[in-house]
């Protein structure tokens, strides 16, 4: 059994032989037994994979590289999602990295992308209690993970905010909420991005991102340099517009946090929303490596509740839905935006929909009945160009 994410896997104990006596599995990871409500929800939430004695490794969530002029924004090929010590392979280059906020369309069973309030409200550090999500500040609840409406939990217990790096990671499972010594992670409308990460990081590559749940139970800001408030906008240059009869979910990786796909924006039939853009020169950084967003493509009419999380092999959904989109401002202050394959967990996975870009770019970018072109030429490696003015993800 082994994190979705992690590899190499820590294998299940081999099936016992046994000739009078009964057999008691146990699941094991990282040398630790795992309890069995603990082991079940974790199976149910998607964060843990049970492997047969066959199974050598499980696919990793995130895209690890891309071909020559593909724009890639993702941080790292895998991401720590199971509760134990995470660690994971630094960043790549630029124009790489990401994960900020996008959230969902108004839809009562989602939480919602335009009910926030508070927006420009500066929090209160210390004046709540950690349990009680900051809705009236603006975050999104993010209701289906069970984890007490935030979009991630890193619980780092042997952290004190000062600390030169964070050794010990565990994240939280549904039924998890913000607790003392854990970072807290949410998701804000559509255009916006959280503020708030602490400059303590993880030892070994981990990104950590959220509110600070400190000694006293009260969540505190991480970042108040960058902002007193919880959401910040984007660059208001990229666009989502969604023409077909469906609900098609797109989900961002919460980064820096978790790095699972659980910022969700749930465009609806006929809606036009903002696609949080990232700004490199104003936004989280991994040592040089800046950062842009990276977005997960759906099928439509998928559930939010199935689509923003980690899924499984064949679900077309979540980690493994079949396309991605890329979509950031480079320390340069040129914004490119992409569309291609998520070749790590679904290379050969195809949408319902077909996709373009359209307004003041560069060249010519779809997906076409399964099919990337660039500049009208069939091109499997996908397609991206430069944003001149404003830009919008057509879904036809």
């Amino acid at each position: 059994m082994l994190p979705a994410s992690a590899a190499p896997p820590v294998a299940k104990r081999a099936d016992a032989t046994v000739v009078q006596d009964a057999v008691v599995t146990k699941y094991e990871m990282n040398g630790k037994e795992l309890i069995d409500a603990k082991l079940e929800q974790g199976v149910k939430d998607g964060i843990y994979i049970l492997l047969d004695d066959t199974t050598s490794a499980a696919p990793v969530p995130t895209k690890a590289a891309v071909a020559a002029g593909e724009f890639l924004e993702q941080k790292k090929p895998t991401t720590p999602a199971a509760p134990s010590t995470t660690s994971v392979a630094p960043p790549p280059p630029p124009p790489t990295t990401s994960a900020a906020p996008v959230v969902p369309t108004p839809a009562p069973s989602s939480g919602g992308g335009s009910g926030a309030t508070g927006l420009d409200a500066d929090f209160p550090s210390g004046t709540i209690d950690c349990d009680q999500f900051p809705s009236a500040y603006g975050p999104v609840a993010a209701e289906w993970l069970n984890l007490g409406g935030w979009t991630g939990l890193q619980m780092t217990p042997s952290f004190s905010p000062g600390d030169a790096a964070i050794h010990l990671i565990n994240t939280g499972i549904g039924g998890d909420n913000c607790i003392k010594n854990a970072c807290c992670s949410n998701v804000c409308p559509p255009g916006y991005q959280k503020s708030q990460w602490p400059s303590s990081q993880g030892a070994t590559g981990q990104s950590i991102g959220g509110l600070y749940c400190n000694g006293q139970g009260e969540p505190d800001l991480t970042n108040p340099t960058l902002s007193k408030t919880l959401c910040i906008q984007g660059t208001g240059e990229v666009k989502v517009k969604n023409t077909i009869g469906r609900n098609v979910p797109i989900c961002r990786t919460d980064y820096p946090g978790t790095e699972s796909e659980t910022v969700a924006l749930d465009t609806q039939p006929g809606q036009e929303y903002e696609l949080t853009c990232p700004d490199a020169n104003k936004y989280y950084r991994w040592g040089n490596a800046a950062t842009s967003a990276q977005y997960y493509i759906n099928p439509a009419g998928s559930p939010l509740k199935d689509a923003c999380r980690w899924n499984e092999a064949g679900s077309n959904m979540g980690n493994w839905a079949p396309v991605n989109l890329g979509v950031g401002k480079g320390p340069t202050g040129e914004t490119y935006i992409s569309i291609f394959q998520n070749k790590p967990t679904n290379p050969d996975g195809k949408l319902n929909f077909n996709l373009e870009i359209v307004g003041d770019v560069s060249g010519k970018c779809a997906y076409i009945d399964g099919q990337f072109y660039n500049n009208g030429v069939a091109d499997p490696s996908g397609c991206t160009v430069l944003v001149t003015g404003t830009a919008t993800y057509k879904i036809y």
